[in-house]
């Protein structure tokens, strides 16, 4: 049986290695290094890498052997900047998220709309004021990205009562979506949403997608959100937006630079909610579950499971 080593290159490698020992993985070596000299030992023989896009980077030009890299984040746009290598496969772990991103999104939703932050403030004063609501019922929802985490999102949004329209590149129909369409049809159909979710991955085309002009399309009041990449919006364009109430409220997990410079003026916004990128947490549990189904498929030269397409960047 041919053999393979697996060099981890996590935050959480002692758990990873944990996990993986368990797991039945014929001819597997795995590596779990603890200091820099033991990651340069390996890296001539890995040729499997698991971690953090940000912490496989470094070592993808010394990783001579390298044939496969899982990442243990969906987003993988670290590794696709110009002068990364191209020459190896690379799995995301897209598919996962979905139910975490869309108990953010409703968590959020929630609060804004039934203003629990002002309820509080107004339990330290000892002050009884309804303040009025509307229901979530009848709203429309539109999100910008119709894959699986899109869909979660929808699937929730629906039993709210909520109407969902989405679009995507190709505009191709998806469960939960009352209706879709391609991204060019965009600014046409952002004045019907009463809720815009941003979940695109970052690519060239998506790049500063809400920029001022997009912008200036969306219905008034709108509550924005991102839970995609940070450099799909124009933050300048945002803030301004939220300034004269073209958006009522934005939340935000992921920004254009993270963490979020302690300058940016986000930070003090009074309808806006800033979270450190963390609306989806890679839990090593799952991600060792991908990675066992892609490693028998690897062995087997089978198609493997979230394969990135280095063209479209996702």
């Amino acid at each position: 049986m041919s053999t393979h080593t697996l060099l981890l290159l996590s935050q959480d490698n002692e758990q990873y290695h944990a996990l993986l020992k368990q797991a039945y993985l014929p001819g597997l070596t795995i590596v779990a290094p603890k200091q820099q000299g033991e990651i340069q030992a390996a890296l001539p023989i890995a040729d499997i890498l698991l971690g953090e896009p940000v912490r496989l980077k470094p070592w993808l030009k010394e990783a001579r052997a390298l044939k496969w890299a899982q990442s243990t984040y969906a987003g993988v746009d670290t590794l696709l900047t110009p002068g990364c290598r191209h020459d190896y496969r690379l799995t995301n772990v897209r598919d996962i998220f979905g139910p975490l991103v869309s108990e953010y999104v409703f968590a959020h939703l929630l609060s804004v709309t039934r203003h629990l932050r002002h309820y509080r403030e107004q339990q330290r004063h000892h002050n009884w004021q309804p303040i009025p609501y509307q229901s979530l019922q009848g709203k429309t929802m539109l999100i910008v990205g119709t894959g699986s985490i899109g869909q979660h999102i929808a699937g929730t949004a629906r039993q709210f009562g909520i109407t969902v329209l989405g679009v995507s590149r190709s505009g191709r129909e998806a469960p939960g979506y009352e209706r879709t369409y391609q991204v060019q049809a965009l600014n046409k159909v952002l004045p019907k949403a009463d809720i815009l979710v941003s979940v695109v991955p970052s690519t060239p085309a998506t790049r500063n997608l809400f920029d001022a002009e997009r912008l200036s399309h969306v219905r008034p009041g709108v509550i924005f959100f991102n839970v995609g990449r940070g450099d799909a919006v124009d933050e300048t364009a945002l803030i301004q937006a939220l300034r004269n109430g073209r958006i009522g409220a934005a939340i935000l997990d992921v920004f254009a630079t993270e963490p979020l410079p302690a300058d940016s003026l986000l930070w003090d916004m009074p309808n806006v909610i800033v979270t450190p990128h963390n609306a989806g947490y890679s839990f090593p549990d799952q991600i060792v579950g991908r990675f066992c189904r892609n490693y028998l498929k690897f062995i087997e030269g089978k198609p493997m499971e979230g394969l990135v397409n280095f063209d479209l960047g996702y």
